[in-house]
């Protein structure tokens, strides 16, 4: 017979490592860009964000509110952490050009997290569909500058928007 060992669920968890999860930064499924029509819609009808690690495409959406402060959402249905950058999704495209599927996966992680942490520079701005299109370089670049790299492109997508709205707003 086979030796089973038995478990308890009071059982320490196996790593130290705490998930983005348990950390209280979430990347729900509305902030993310999944439908191919609007990645080709960003592609087509955006703007572009050259960075030394990635290219950002992004547009304003045509069913966009008015600018959405967090503070004016409230309800308890709302995931905790869904309220930074409300109205904005981000989508990756990471092609196989830049490496088998273990590396292209990797580099959607880090990108993910790395946008899960830098979200907060979207408050505040209308809803805009963002899509990061990243170098091979992302996969071998320090983490911390894949960060900074990140919130930098974040910050020029929301400076530029609010030059948008407000010639918007004038009209």
């Amino acid at each position: 017979m086979q030796d089973h060992k038995r478990v308890s669920a009071d059982a320490p968890k196996r790593s130290g490592v705490e998930t983005a999860a348990h950390v209280g930064g979430t990347f729900p499924r509305a902030a993310r860009l999944l439908k191919h029509s609007d990645f080709e819609r960003v592609y087509k009808q955006g703007r572009r964000h050259f960075s030394s690690l990635m290219t950002v495409f992004y547009l304003l959406r045509a069913d966009r509110p008015t600018v959405v402060r967090p503070s004016a959402v409230v309800g308890p249905s709302l995931e905790r952490g869904s309220l930074s950058g409300l109205g904005s999704r981000v989508g990756f495209t990471v092609g196989r050009v830049l490496g088998g599927a273990v590396q292209r996966n990797r580099i959607k992680r880090r990108l993910r997290e790395a946008v899960r942490r830098q979200r907060g520079i979207l408050d505040g701005v209308a809803a805009v569909d963002i899509v990061i299109n990243p170098k091979k370089t992302v996969l071998t670049a320090e983490f911390s500058v894949v960060v900074s790299e990140v919130g930098r492109a974040l910050e020029v997508v929301a400076k530029k928007l609010e030059v948008v709205e407000k010639k918007i707003v004038q009209k």
